[in-house]
């Protein structure tokens, strides 16, 4: 498979450049390749699935479907249906972003191929010269021509470019050494979630060994909750908490490498943070993200999706067969849980706390859901395996459920307790454990994440499970960014299903 990427700055607004781009039939009215263009049956032009026949200027014929449009994300993709070239499973996708310093727009251009081995370098110059590159130096001799308001209303000839005279631009959004600002919600003394205030804060020009990066989706998890309180010291007043968020890179100090202005990434990890706009911070457990990962679904899922490959797999290796207790089923980790337990072969078990959770958990797998507001769960586990109780319990609830938790577990039983939704599980006898063998394990998630090796493993494990479909990710409720208190206040009070985001 041959990966082709190109990409450039147009000096102009990225919504003048979007309004030609998303048209899925105005190339020919720009690319100097194409002669004619139309799309089949009349569909919308910007209609997902709809088919775009047309005819390059040597005569040839071609026909592209499109694959995805968000006008949002400024983001399309397409694929090639019929061509008299072999670009075998040809796939190509454009995303604009908006460059911070002036009005301008970074455009990339990517698409992977299988080419013949013997015209391999043919193919890849003709896309990425012949396509990619004429087509940058089009949209800018057509911008320069037409009014900004009405960039299609007519043809403009234009002249292919030479491949040495259509070389990519280089992004570059490095700061002068200026401080600028940025929103962040600031913590400013442990408390309830009405300490979570929206400020203007200081953001510097990152260090050499620091990125800087725009955030697009924030991830909403527990641990803020810990942070936001004190009980975690991971954030010390005053203090931006928030460990998980997606976005785009905007400067890129001088010492590092591998990633560029206008890369997607996103991250599930210390330092806290990522409650803001724009943050600084190092790029060793960023996470590059694919055309198939969207910001949302990155920032929604990551930290929820390594933790739940970790549980699963690290600390404790679920098994065909194995009986697995999972409370709070309807919760983000818990639904990830749920369907990654189920696809290893194990019978999952569920608690929540209302029917309409339990409906939710059942649509994703579970083979049995306790409702345990109106049943003991320990008892009615029990039931369900015939006395030999749980192999596993996954226990994020805490104080409410410590105790059950260990009823419910067989002989050579494991609890892993991670999390403590309900308030801390107390002080307890470790002699009691004796008369099953329990073990009790408290995973740290830092532990198994904090070096680029333990992470990638998780990401790798859980973006397959993703493309695959063995995990399905319902979408998250939005909040935004300056309402970070109310999602607070609905993690808390647990009235929430999945995963929370905050959009800056």
């Amino acid at each position: 498979m041959v990966h082709v990427r190109q990409s450039t700055v147009i000096d102009a607004p990225i919504e003048q450049v979007w309004s030609i781009l998303r048209d899925f039939n105005s190339h020919d009215r720009w690319h100097p390749a194409i002669a004619f263009s139309e799309i089949d049956g009349d569909e919308p032009v910007d209609a997902v699935g709809s088919v775009r026949h047309f005819r390059l200027a040597d005569g040839s014929e071609l026909r592209e479907q499109l694959l995805a449009l968000s006008d949002k994300d400024f983001r399309l993709s397409y694929c090639l249906l019929e061509a008299p070239l072999p670009l075998m499973n040809y796939v190509a996708s454009i995303r604009l972003k908006p460059v911070t310093d002036g009005n301008a727009t970074f455009w990339e251009w990517r698409s992977e191929f299988n080419p013949p081995a013997h015209r391999r370098e043919e193919l890849v110059r003709l896309v990425t010269e012949g396509i990619y590159q004429a087509g940058f130096e089009a949209i800018r001799d057509l911008l320069r021509e037409r009014p900004a308001a009405s960039p299609l209303q007519a043809r403009s000839p234009v002249v292919a470019p030479t491949p040495s005279a259509a070389l990519p631009t280089v992004v570059s959004t490095m700061s002068s050494g200026q401080t600028a600002r940025t929103r962040a919600i600031l913590v400013e003394r442990y408390g309830g979630p009405e300490v979570l205030q929206l400020k203007d804060i200081a953001l510097p020009p990152p260090a050499p060994n620091e990125v800087q990066i725009r955030h697009t989706v924030i991830g909403v998890n527990f641990i803020d909750v810990y942070c936001r309180t004190g009980y975690f010291d991971l954030l010390r007043p005053p203090g931006v908490p928030g460990m998980e968020a997606a976005g785009v890179i905007e400067a890129i100090g001088s010492e590092v490498s591998g990633l560029s202005a206008g890369d997607r990434v996103a991250y599930a990890c210390p330092p806290v943070g990522a409650y803001c706009e724009r943050r600084n911070m190092a790029p060793d457990l960023l996470v590059r993200l694919s055309d198939d990962i969207s910001d949302e679904t990155a920032a929604a899922s990551l930290l929820k999706g390594v933790s739940a490959s970790f549980l699963l797999h690290d600390v404790h290796a679920v098994q065909a067969g194995s009986v697995v207790l999972i409370h709070a089923g309807a919760g983000g980790v818990g639904q990830l849980l749920v369907q990654w337990a189920g696809h290893l072969g194990a019978m999952v078990i569920a608690t929540v706390s209302s029917d309409d959770k339990a409906r939710i958990v059942e649509r994703l797998g579970a083979h049995h859901v306790i409702v345990y507001s109106r049943e003991n769960f320990a008892e009615a586990v029990m039931r369900l395996t015939a006395g030999a109780g749980a192999d596993v319990v996954y226990d994020a609830v805490g104080n409410d459920t410590f105790g059950g938790s260990l009823a419910a577990l067989g002989i050579r039983g494991h609890l892993v307790s991670f999390g403590q939704a309900s308030g801390p599980v107390g002080n307890w006898d470790i002699g009691r454990f004796a008369s099953k063998s329990i073990t009790i394990s408290r995973p740290n998630y830092a532990h198994y994440t904090d070096t680029p090796a333990k992470l990638s493993p998780h990401v790798e494990r859980f973006f397959a499970a993703l493309r695959q479909g063995v995990l399905k990710i319902e979408p998250p409720t939005r909040y935004s960014l300056s309402n970070a208190g109310d999602a607070h206040r609905d993690l808390e009070s647990r009235r929430t299903t999945g995963a929370l985001v905050l959009v800056p």
